[in-house]
């Protein structure tokens, strides 16, 4: 494969970017080898993150790409995800419907995932039995601390090309931190702490503190980019691996599979209805501003006052992960070489579909200082996956 995906100016990539690229990871345990499709083909396309913001397996993803050579990150991944593949001694999948997909499950609830997590066995003493802090939970993630320092290079991260953003949430306060290597350094206990997620992971101590999964409080952390200072125009890949759409449940089965997506899908649809009539204020201001006269504008009052104004413009683009066939609530734990194969294909080919549109090439309303690009049916994915009859289609929000 080409090394193509040195620069963010998206050389060997047909159309102009509209800023700097952030590629924005959902939190999502085995959903996430579809980020990993996500950003192969921004690797073909030759279009590198400038920013790149992750929660829990969001941010392994993240850490993944961030701490290597571009080079050397698609491999990075593919070797990360072809360790957490689980691979039952048995095959009755031609025999029993879905007999794999289940022994995969309680493989993984018993003996863990290697490379990831093992169980810790004395959780299971009794709820009182005191493990101390950092060891509450019911398996231990040192499996993945070791994994993740054989194939991250932290020193890269921290030169911060691309820059790396982790979320993580505060345990005494319920507070979502980011942690930045703008601002800091980053080590691989930040990315735990991201993907700590109670009561199976325990909590990771950073300078002192305690912090869980930051997908707890906002497992699509879009706002670290419209809260950012200085605000920059961007070209923003939200990446979603939990559906907000979908049916009324009718049994137990799809009770669980719909909770699931109802808790852990994005809220960034009212995020951008709020972002969106904030931007358009700061483009209302710059406008108001270049109405006064010279001699009023240039004041010290009329300067404080334009200064809330912004003349930014970003694009958001919205990738949704499919729902394979017989998917259930388990489908975060579905480490399956066939579900990770076919969630990593999923990605590739959505991304794919999205730079031939580039949706974000076009005429837009100058006060408009947010747009959300959305697609309105799942896109076909190939095999396994529930597919549309009809072309996907995107509609631009701004």
């Amino acid at each position: 494969m080409p090394d193509n995906a040195v620069s963010c100016s998206g050389k060997g990539f047909g159309g102009s970017l509209p800023g700097q690229v952030v590629l924005v990871l959902q939190g999502g345990g085995a959903l996430g080898s579809y980020q990993a499709g996500v950003y192969h083909a921004l690797h073909e396309a030759g279009i590198g993150p400038d920013w790149i913001i992750g929660t829990s397996i969001g941010a392994i993803n993240a850490s993944l790409i961030a701490g290597n050579e571009p080079q050397a990150r698609l491999s990075r991944l593919q070797e990360f995800w072809k360790r957490m593949e689980q691979n039952p001694a048995w095959n009755f999948g031609s025999v029993f419907r879905g007999f794999n997909e289940k022994l995969s499950y309680w493989s993984t609830i018993t003996h863990g995932v290697a490379g990831f997590f093992r169980p810790n066995l004395l959780a299971h003493a009794g709820d009182a039995y005191v493990l101390g802090p950092e060891r509450a939970g019911y398996y231990t993630t040192t499996p993945l601390q070791k994994t993740l320092e054989e194939l991250v290079d932290f020193d890269r991260v921290n030169r911060c090309k691309p820059r790396l953003t982790v979320g993580a949430a505060h345990v005494r306060t319920s507070r979502m931190r980011y942690f930045d290597s703008r601002d800091g350094a980053i080590s691989v206990k930040h990315v735990l702490a991201s993907g700590a997620l109670p009561p199976a992971f325990p909590a990771v101590r950073i300078e002192g503190e305690l912090y869980w999964d930051g997908g707890i409080l906002s497992n699509t952390p879009t706002e670290a980019v419209f809260d950012d200072n200085p605000r920059k125009d961007s070209l923003i890949f939200s990446v979603h691996l939990w559906n907000p759409a979908g049916s009324e449940p009718t049994t137990m089965a799809e009770v669980f599979n719909r909770h699931k997506d109802v808790q852990y899908s994005s809220r960034i649809a009212s995020q951008i209805v709020r972002q969106q009539q904030i931007h358009q204020l700061r483009h209302i201001i710059n406008e108001l501003a270049a109405r006064l006269p010279e001699t009023e504008r240039n004041s010290a009052a009329a300067r404080e006052l334009a200064s809330y104004g912004c003349q930014t413009r970003m694009h958001v683009v919205r990738l949704l992960a499919p729902q394979l066939d017989r998917e259930t609530h388990t489908k975060d734990i579905d480490f399956s070489p066939d579900g990770i194969k076919q969630r990593w294909d999923a990605g590739y080919a959505h991304t794919r579909s999205v730079l031939a549109r580039a949706p974000w090439v076009g005429e837009f309303d100058p006060l408009s200082g947010v747009v959300f690009h959305e697609h309105m049916e799942l896109m076909p994915a190939g095999g396994g996956v529930n597919e549309v009859t009809s072309a996907s289609r995107y509609i631009s929000h701004h």
